[in-house]
C-alpha cells in the first residue's frame, strides 16, 4: 500500500519538538525497531555511514546526564526512548571502516582501490575534511543528522513524538557515557541526541517562514 502526499505533509504538520512526555505511554518494541531501522538505511556521504546509536534507557544513567544536559532536563524522565547518535571521528578514506563498506558493495580489489583513491581526493581536495581532528568530526557529524531527520520523519508518520537535542555540555556527555563502555571513545563522539515518546499535552501549531522568502529558483 502506498502512502500519499497528504498523510506525509500530515505527519509533517504533526510533528513537533516535543518537551514533555507522557510517562504511562512507552514505544512498543517493534515500533522502535522500526525507527531504528530508519536510521540504520539512512543515506550518508560516500555511503560512510559514520554513526552509532546509543539508546538510554537505564534510569540512573539518565540522571546523570541531566545536570548537564538541559535540553533533556524535562525529557529523560519521561521520554519513552533516549537515542545518542555518535558520529566516527576516524571517517577517513584509508580507514578499515571505509574498506569495509566498500567491501560490502562487492567491490573488488581494483575496483575497492579505485573508490579509495577517488575518495582520497574527494577528502582531502574537494570537501577539505582533513585539515584537522575537528573538520572531519563534523563532517561525519552532518551525516548523522540525515539518519536524525529519517528517524523522527518516520516515527512522525505512525504517531510518534521526537525532539532532536543539541543542549548539553558535549564533553561532560561524552565522559558520562564513555564510562559505561558501550562503545570506543577513541573513535566515537556524541553528534546529536533525539528523545522520542508520546506527547503529554497539545503542542501549539508550527510557525514557519512561507515558501517564497526560502526559495529561489535558477532557471
Amino acid at each position: 500500500m502506498s502512502i500519499t502526499k497528504q498523510q506525509v505533509l500530515d505527519a509533517f504538520h504533526f510533528r513537533c519538538a516535543t518537551r514533555y512526555y507522557d510517562p504511562e505511554r512507552k514505544i512498543s518494541k517493534e515500533d522502535f525497531d522500526y525507527i531504528l531501522e530508519l536510521g540504520r538505511l539512512s543515506p550518508s556521504s560516500v555511503g560512510s555511514e559514520p554513526w552509532q546509536f546509543l539508546v538510554v534507557q537505564n534510569p540512573e544513567l539518565r540522571q546523570a546526564l541531566k545536570p548537564v544536559s538541559w535540553g533533556m532536563a524535562t525529557q529523560l524522565d519521561d521520554a519513552s526512548h533516549v537515542v545518542v547518535i555518535l558520529a566516527n571521528k576516524k571517517a577517513r578514506y584509508d580507514s578499515d571502516d571505509f574498506r569495509q563498506n566498500l567491501l560490502r558493495r562487492g567491490l573488488n580489489e581494483e575496483q575497492l582501490q579505485q573508490a579509495v583513491a577517488k575518495y582520497e581526493t574527494f577528502q582531502k581536495n574537494d570537501i577539505k575534511v582533513l585539515e584537522n581532528d575537528r573538520t572531519l568530526f563534523d563532517w561525519a557529524s552532518k551525516q548523522t543528522y540525515i539518519a536524525l531527520a529519517n528517524m523522527m520523519t518516520g516515527a512522525a508518520l505512525i504517531g510518534i513524538d521526537s525532539c532532536p537535542i543539541e543542549g548539553f555540555n558535549y564533553a561532560e556527555v561524552n565522559r558520562i557515557l564513555a564510562q559505561t563502555g558501550a562503545y570506543d571513545a577513541e573513535k566515537y563522539a556524541v553528534s546529536v541526541a533525539v528523545t522520542f515518546g508520546y506527547r503529554a499535552k497539545d503542542i501549539r501549531p508550527k510557525s514557519r517562514k512561507p515558501l517564497n522568502e526560502i526559495v529561489h529558483w535558477i532557471e
